[in-house]
């Protein structure tokens, strides 16, 4: 008994929790990006916010994205100055993974992977 509480004790003091961040996902057809990679309209790609972004820090991250009942995954290769705060800005790809082009605009969750 003694060894299985050790071993779930071990477990807990490794697993983290996660911070979602809430705010709109917006969509753009992607080119050279603020992180110096170039992309396109099919690239599974994300612009993050002014203070998201911190200055390139997060470049080449990935985030998980939720909202409207899916989840995707997007890396980190752009600004987006115009996001407001928790906003994001997607490439096509990912925007459609998660609601129609048309939409334009929708509320989601993210976080780093």
């Amino acid at each position: 008994m003694y060894a299985k509480v050790t071993i779930l004790a071990a477990i807990a003091a490794f697993t983290t929790s996660v911070i979602a961040t809430t705010g709109d996902m917006t969509w753009f057809h992607p080119g050279l990006g603020a992180c110096g990679e170039t992309d396109n309209d099919g690239s599974p790609v994300v612009a993050l916010n002014s203070a998201s972004y911190a200055n390139g820090a997060h470049c080449g991250k990935y985030i998980t994205i939720q909202g409207n009942g899916h989840q995707t995954a997007a890396k980190v290769v752009d600004l987006c100055p115009g996001c407001g705060s928790g906003g994001i800005d997607v490439s096509p790809a990912i925007f459609d993974d998660i609601a129609d082009l048309d939409v334009g605009r929708i509320q989601v969750n993210w976080f780093f992977q």
